[in-house]
C-alpha cells in the first residue's frame, strides 16, 4: 500500500484496569463538546475519532462494517509478530503483570512501567513505529523481575512447566540489553540489512542468499510478475534457503482462519456482487497463500468502485521490510463522504492532464491514465499496520502492472484527519516555527485546505502516475524503494499545487493556497519533523526520509538564487521562501529525476539521493528544534482508539442494528483486545 503519513501527523497517570474500553459518556458525532484526546504519554498522543452519518447508512451497510471490522481485529496479533519475534512473548507478559500484580501500584517504579506498556502497544511492539529503535525500560532487570514475580502464573505466557524464573531469564536480555535487537528495521548498507534487522521476516539469512534466492524466481520478462515474497517468512531449512508461507494451516493460519470467517460473513452481504466476488478470491488467497490469486484479487477489487463501503485487507506495506518486498498485515474499513468525495472527482476526471504535462521525460509517462478512482471516507475500524497510528491517505494496488491495467483506489481519510485538526487547534506550532506574520496568516486561512489537496494529489495522481520502462524489477530499489516512492508521489502534489490549473478547475481560490503547502513542506522538511528523532540518531523512517531529502535537494539546488534561505533571529532558525515559481521548478526537476530512477531501477542513484539527502541531521540545528519544541509541551506523534461496534439483535438473533460507543480508556481497549483476539502462539 502507498500509505500517507502527512505533515498533519505532526502536532506538533496511573490507570486502573477495568478491562473494558467503553466510554461511560457516548457523545454524539457532531458535537461540540466531543473530547477527542484520550490518553498522553512520553512523545505520543492518543485521539479517539468520529463515525459521522453512521446512524444514516442502511442496516446491511451497518452489518457489512461490522462484519470487516471483526477481520479488521482478528489480525492484530500477526502484526506483532511480523515487527519482531519475540513481542507476543513481551505482550503477553505486560498483559499478565497489569491484569494481575499484586505489589505497590502507587510507586514510581509502577508509573514507569505503565509508560513503558504504553508505549509498546502503541508501537505493536518493542521497537519505536517511526525510528525503528528498541525501547529500553525506564526501569530496572531488577524491577521487571518483581513484576513478574507478583503476578499469577496463569496470567503469564510460560511455556509447558517453565517457571517464572525462566520467563525472566528469557526476557531479560531482549528487553534491557541495548545492542540485541537494537533495530527492528536497518536501512543502512554499511550493515547487512538483513541480519542487522529484527523484523521477523527472515531468520537465519543473509541479505545475500535472500536477494539471490528472489532472482531466481524471477522472469524478467513476465509483463505480469506477482509480488515475490510479499506473505511469507525467508528461513534456511536443511542449509537451503526456503519460504514459510502465510496460509491457513501455516504461519499465522490460526489469526488467518478468523479474518477469514468474518470476511465470509461480509461477502454475504456485500454491497454489490462485484464485492462479493472480489472477497472469495481474498478468502481464497487467505486459504492457499497463492499469490497470483492476490493478483486476481486486486485486479477485481481496484476495478469496483461504486460501492459506499469499501475495505483494506491484506498483507499489503512493505515498509517494515528492509528490502521493500514482504509487507505486514493491515486492514481499513471504510465509507464514503459523499459530499468531500466530489474533489477527488474533479481530480481523477482530469487525471490524464496532469500525467501528460508533468515534468517526467515522455517515455516514462502514463500514454493512458486508466482507472483511477478516488474517494474521501471515513473510517470505521483501524486494524494490524494501521493501528494505532494510522494513515491520513491510501493509494493501492501496489503492483504496477496492475495499476496500468485495472486502474487503482486512492482515499483520504477525512474523520482521521478532522481528529487531528481539531486536537491540534492552538497548540502554538505555526507560531513558534512559521517566519513571519504573513505566513502564520496564510497557514490560518488556507493550511487544512493545501493539506487536503497534497493528500488527494499524493495519493490520486501521485502514486498511480508514471511507468517502468520494459524490463525493469519492481523490486530493483530495495531498501531505498519504498523512500523514493513517497517522494516521487509528494513531489506530484507539489508540482501541481502551485499549478493555475487547480484554481481554474475551482479546487483553490488563488496560488496562495500552494504557497501555504510549500511554507509547511519545506519547514517541515528541514526543520520541525526532526523533533521526532533522538540526539545522534539519524532519519530512519521513509515517510521522513522523503520530506528530508526533497527539501534538503531543493534548498542545495536553490542556493545560487536564494531561492529558499536559512534565516537567524533570536538565535533561532526559520525557513524564507523567496520565490515560490523557482522552488516551483525544482520540484518538477527533482520529480523528473525520480521518476526516472524509479523507471530504470537505478539503485545507485536512489540510494545517493537518500543518503545524501534523507539521513543525516545537522547536530547544532537538532538540538535547536528539540529546545523549541519542548517549550510548547506537544507530542510528535498522533495515535487512535477505535470505536467499539455491537450488534443489536431481536429475540431470534437477527442483527436489527449496529450500535456505536465511543472508547476513552487507551490501555483499556489494548488489553480488551489482548483479551479477544489473542489467536497465535507467543512465538511462531
Amino acid at each position: 500500500m502507498k500509505k500517507c503519513l502527512t505533515i498533519a501527523t505532526v502536532t506538533i497517570m496511573y490507570i486502573v484496569m477495568t478491562g473494558s474500553c467503553r466510554s461511560s459518556i457516548k457523545e454524539a458525532p457532531g458535537s461540540s463538546d466531543f473530547n477527542y484526546q484520550v490518553d498522553r504519554f512520553e512523545d505520543i498522543r492518543v485521539l479517539k475519532y468520529q463515525l459521522p452519518d453512521f446512524n444514516s447508512l442502511s442496516l446491511k451497510e451497518k452489518e457489512f462494517i461490522y462484519y470487516l471490522s471483526e477481520a479488521a481485529l482478528c489480525g492484530r496479533d500477526i502484526q506483532w509478530d511480523q515487527n519482531f519475534k519475540y513481542n507476543l512473548l513481551v505482550r503477553k507478559t505486560i498483559e499478565g503483570i497489569l491484569s494481575t500484580y499484586k505489589g505497590d501500584k502507587n510507586s514510581e517504579e509502577y508509573k514507569t512501567f505503565i509508560t513503558y506498556a504504553k508505549v509498546v502497544f502503541f508501537a505493536n511492539g518493542i521497537h519505536h513505529h517511526y525510528s525503528n529503535d528498541k525501547f529500553i525500560p525506564g526501569f530496572s532487570s531488577e524491577y521487571f523481575a518483581s513484576l513478574v514475580n507478583g503476578s499469577d502464573d496463569s496470567s503469564l505466557p510460560l511455556a509447558e512447566g517453565e517457571k517464572k524464573s525462566g520467563l525472566i531469564e528469557k526476557l531479560t536480555p531482549i528487553l534491557f540489553d541495548n545492542k540485541l535487537y537494537a533495530k527492528k528495521v536497518n536501512g543502512s548498507d554499511s550493515e547487512d540489512i538483513i541480519t542487522s534487522s529484527a523484523v521477523n521476516f527472515y531468520e537465519g539469512v543473509t541479505k545475500k542468499e535472500v536477494t539471490d534466492y528472489y532472482a531466481s524466481l524471477g522472469d524478467p520478462s513476465d509483463p505480469t510478475p506477482v509480488s515475490w515474497g510479499l506473505n511469507t517468512k525467508v528461513v534456511k531449512q536443511g542449509g537451503k534457503v526456503t519460504e514459510i508461507p502465510y496460509h491457513s494451516g501455516g504461519m499465522y493460519g490460526p489469526a488467518i482462519d478468523k479474518i477469514v470467517y468474518w470476511l465470509d460473513k461480509a461477502r454475504q452481504v456485500a454491497m454489490s456482487e462485484a464485492q462479493a466476488k472480489a472477497l472469495g478470491l481474498l478468502i481464497e488467497y487467505y486459504k492457499t497463500g497463492n499469490l497470483k490469486t492476490w493478483d486476481e484479487y486486486n485486479v477485481l477489487w481496484a476495478g469496483d468502485t461504486e460501492d459506499p463501503v469499501d475495505y483494506i485487507n491484506g498483507f499489503i506495506e512493505t515498509y517494515n521490510d528492509p528490502l521493500g518486498m514482504k509487507a505486514n498485515w493491515e486492514s481499513i474499513v471504510e465509507y464514503r463522504d459523499i459530499e468531500a468525495t466530489k474533489r477527488t472527482a474533479i481530480i481523477t476526471a482530469n487525471a490524464q492532464w496532469f500525467e501528460d504535462n508533468s515534468p517526467v521525460n515522455p517515455a516514462y509517462r502514463k500514454e493512458k491514465v486508466t482507472g483511477i478512482a478516488a474517494s474521501v471516507i471515513n473510517v470505521a475500524m483501524l486494524g494490524g499496520d494501521s493501528y494505532p497510528a494510522s494513515p491520513l491517505g491510501v493509494n493501492l494496488p501496489n503492483a504496477d502492472w496492475i495499476r496500468e491495467k485495472a486502474g487503482s483506489k486512492s482515499v483520504s481519510l477525512a474523520n482521521i484527519t478532522n481528529a487531528i485538526d481539531i486536537a491540534s487547534q492552538g497548540s502554538g506550532m505555526l507560531e513558534e516555527f512559521a517566519y513571519d506574520q504573513q505566513e502564520i496568516d496564510r497557514a490560518k486561512k488556507y493550511a487544512s485546505l493545501a493539506s487536503a489537496l497534497h493528500t488527494d494529489f499524493h495519493e490520486c495522481i501521485g502514486h498511480a502516475s508514471g511507468k517502468l520502462a520494459k524490463g525493469t524489477d519492481p523490486n530493483a530499489l530495495q531498501n531505498y524503494g519504498s523512500a523514493l516512492e513517497e517522494a516521487r508521489a509528494d513531489l506530484f502534489a507539489l508540482y501541481y499545487l502551485l499549478d493555475k490549473k487547480i484554481v481554474s478547475l475551482g479546487l483553490v481560490p488563488s496560488e496562495e493556497v500552494g504557497k501555504a503547502e510549500y511554507d509547511n513542506f519545506i519547514r517541515n522538511g528541514l526543520l520541525t519533523q526532526i523533533v521526532r528523532i533522538k540526539p545522534g540518531k539519524n532519519i530512519e523512517q521513509a515517510h521522513m526520509r522523503d520530506r528530508a531529502a526533497i527539501a534538503h535537494w531543493v534548498y542545495e539546488k536553490g542556493k545560487d538564487e536564494n531561492v529558499i534561505e536559512l534565516v537567524k533571529r533570536d538565535n533561532k532558525t526559520f525557513i524564507k521562501i523567496n520565490d515560490y515559481q523557482k522552488l516551483r521548478k525544482l520540484f518538477g526537476t527533482l520529480l523528473s529525476e525520480i521518476q526516472r530512477i524509479k523507471s530504470e531501477g537505478d539503485y545507485e542513484a536512489g540510494k545517493a539521493l537518500i543518503e545524501n539527502y534523507g539521513v543525516k541531521i545537522d547536530p547544532a540545528l537538532h538540538n535547536e528544534m528539540l529546545e523549541r519544541y519542548s517549550r510548547l509541551n506537544l507530542a510528535p506523534y498522533t495515535g487512535f482508539v477505535n470505536p467499539v461496534l455491537t450488534p443489536v439483535t431481536d429475540g431470534n438473533g437477527t442483527i436489527t442494528d449496529i450500535k456505536v460507543d465511543y472508547c476513552s480508556d487507551y490501555l483499556g481497549q489494548m488489553m480488551e483486545y489482548g483479551k479477544k483476539y489473542a489467536f497465535l502462539p507467543v512465538i511462531n
